[in-house]
């Protein structure tokens, strides 16, 4: 290299590196602008958790064609060292990392060499797939060809280069790159002059591909390769259950209707998103026609900080690395704006299932966002559907979604010689019947048989009666903050008066909210879900099964069971028991990624006016095993799947009973 291309080239990488220091600090200083939250508590598990996610990409691997991705990364991870180099060589041509030693070195250049063409195999992989075999969920943008393009081109300069390295005769490390070497005999029969011509003309290729590539990332959708890293370190270390609770002073604002309201963790979640569509596939709105798309919702969040945190930046000095004024305006609206902005339909169709957190390999909370857009709608616009009226009604008057009279909360149990703890009753266990248990017709059945199964086993027990309230849980998700707030301090109380230390549950949304949400409250007691218990009396012996003929089983996974609470085993290992050792039946999507029934996050108390109905897609997904009896361990789920049989006019072939049911008749 002469000493004028050298120059031109310094002058270049200053230039390359200043801009992309800038577009990083810009990007860094908007993240700051997001409210305060801790997510630098134990920091030795945060790192192994980023090495687990982000460097070996489990979640990445798990998912058909991850493996392509996988090669990606580590092509370009082993890349790095050898891009340092010819960086740094540019600037001053005899430097190189032979001092290594010619082992170290010679494994650096051999693993360069490999590792480039699998880059290259990966990324003509990436183009094919896209498009001839490119799924729903991804999408053909010019972007991600562009990026392909780049990386494609960087990768073919780096053998050119290297070639005609080879080909002048330069180096003694040609042993060590055995694919340069068979690319310069390609040269054999070509002039010195020409060959190094080439050189030349490779060398600025791959230089100038590099510092482009370098600073197009910040404007591009690729924008994860420099935030996904630290996106898994920052990482929620569970299953993201609650959300903040919130506090009720003069002059605050409820909910988030601004950008800049979110956590910083959030706002970064908007920077990682890799845009691999995961979230979209597994989301059951976005299955069913509904207009919410998780990955859409965070792309918007992304621009949304973008053209907002632009000007907010602009309008302080250069190096103030603050959260915005809670004032600061907005020149794009965060809900139901332009394009850089979240639909209220979008944000009304989630059932806070999770299946998007689930899939996110770089573990973008987007339920919590949602919720706490919600929040802003319900509290400080009253901008919700009509039939929500009636439900915040009926639970704010008189404890319960149907609004029936509290004094009818334990007219199920009238006749079952139910201990009522306000009568004076000492127990070791609260049976938290929930609303649906207590007032829905069907769903008394399994509130019955449950009891059956607790006076067999001669547990003591006893219920709240008519003091029972609901626990909260519709209208935390729907963004009723205020009315959940006093249903929770109520029951904490309640429990508190008759010094409740366990509690069972039949419904999981009342077992999540009882276990995870109630923890803001102070709440200290044991929650334990009704297949839980079952299991351990089953294991103890407190209970026996002779079988029951129940037919062919498919099982369905309750979200807020499942994904929420990681409860899988315990209903499987119930019904096997429950059937002479035969294992239930699975659907296509089971366990972690089960497809959800449609009425979480409160769209139990709503219209499906758009789209196919969620609970319909299930519930033909269950009649393809072809079962007699779908099993559930949820409420919700039981009226979703009684509704979704009648719909296919199979009711008088296909059953509809809840665990407990099925244990109570192999008793």
């Amino acid at each position: 290299m002469s000493k004028i291309e050298s120059l031109v080239f310094t002058i270049v990488l200053v230039c390359a590196l200043c801009f992309f220091l800038r577009n990083v600090y810009r990007l860094f200083a908007m993240v700051c602008l997001g409210r305060w939250e801790n997510r630098f508590d134990h920091l030795w598990s945060r790192f192994k958790g980023m090495l687990l996610y982000a460097f070996a990409q489990l979640r990445v691997v798990s998912e058909k064609f991850g493996i392509n991705h996988f090669l990606l990364f580590w092509g370009f991870m082993v890349l790095l060292l050898v891009n340092a180099q010819f960086l740094i060589a540019g600037v001053f041509p005899l430097f190189s990392f032979a001092f290594l030693g010619t082992i170290p070195y010679g494994i650096l250049l051999f693993m360069a060499d490999i590792m480039s063409l699998v880059v290259l195999a990966s990324v003509v992989t990436s183009v094919i797939r896209r498009v001839f075999f490119r799924p729903p969920h991804i999408e053909p943008t010019l972007d991600a060809f562009f990026i392909l393009f780049l990386v494609a081109s960087l990768m073919l300069a780096y053998f050119g280069l290297h070639a005609c390295e080879i080909g002048m005769g330069e180096g003694d490390m040609v042993s060590w790159m055995p694919l340069s070497h068979t690319f310069s005999n390609l040269l054999s029969n070509a002039q010195p002059e020409t060959i190094n011509l080439l050189s030349r003309i490779f060398w600025w290729i791959h230089a100038l591909i590099l510092l482009f590539f370098l600073n197009y990332l910040p404007y591009s959708k690729h924008l994860h390769i420099l935030t996904a890293i630290p996106n898994c370190f920052f990482r929620s270390f569970s299953f993201v259950t609650t959300v903040p609770r919130m506090v009720f002073k003069r002059g605050l604002t409820f909910g988030i209707s601004k950008v800049v309201q979110f956590s910083w963790k959030d706002l970064f979640d908007f920077l990682s998103c890799t845009e691999c569509g995961r979230c979209q596939a597994a989301c059951p709105a976005h299955n069913t026609d509904k207009p919410l798309n998780p990955r859409q919702v965070i792309h918007e969040g992304k621009l949304n900080l973008l053209a907002n945190g632009k000007v907010i930046l602009s309008s302080r000095p250069a190096d103030t690395l603050a959260s915005a004024p809670e004032n600061a305006s907005m020149v794009v609206p965060l809900i139901n704006g332009r394009d850089e902005s979240v639909s209220t339909d979008a944000i009304w169709a989630c059932t806070t299932c999770g299946a998007c957190m689930v899939k996110c390999p770089v573990f973008i909370e987007h339920v919590p966002k949602l919720i706490e857009m919600r929040r802003h709608l319900v509290m400080e616009k009253a901008q919700f559907s009509e039939e929500l009226i009636t439900f915040f009604e009926n639970s704010e008057q008189r404890f319960n979604p149907w609004g029936i009279a509290p004094t009818d909360r334990a007219k199920w149990a009238q006749e079952l010689d139910a201990k009522i703890l306000a009568d004076g009753a000492e127990v070791e266990y609260l049976f938290y019947v929930g609303c649906a248990g207590a007032f829905d017709s069907r769903n008394r059945q399994v509130t019955v048989a449950l009891t059956r199964i607790l006076n067999v086993a001669q547990l003591s027990w006893g219920i709240l009666g008519t003091e029972e309230k609901c626990c909260g849980d519709s209208l935390r998700r729907l963004g009723n903050e205020y009315v959940f707030d006093q249903l929770a301090r109520d029951n904490i109380e309640l429990f508190k008066k008759y010094d409740i230390k366990k509690i069972i549950t039949y419904c999981p949304h009342c077992f999540s909210t009882l276990k995870n949400d109630y923890k803001q409250f102070g709440a200290d007691f044991e929650v334990i879900h009704h297949t839980q218990l079952i299991q351990t009396l089953l294991k103890q012996g407190k209970i026996t099964l002779k079988g029951s003929d129940v037919g062919r089983t498919v099982i369905h996974d309750s979200c807020y069971l499942g994904r929420y609470n990681e409860i899988y085993r315990e209903p499987r290992e119930i019904l096997k028991a429950a059937s002479k050792g035969n294992a239930p039946l699975e659907m296509k999507r089971c366990g972690q990624e089960s497809f959800c029934c449609g009425a979480g996050g409160g769209r139990m108390w709503m219209e499906e006016l758009i789209g196919k109905r969620i609970y319909l897609e299930r519930t033909q997904e269950a009649l393809k095993t072809n079962p007699s009896t779908i099993v559930v361990a949820c409420p919700y789920c039981m009226t979703m799947f009684e509704d979704g049989v009648k719909d296919e006019k199979v009711q008088d072939k296909v059953k509809v009973k809840d665990i407990a049911e099925i244990v109570v008749e192999a008793m």
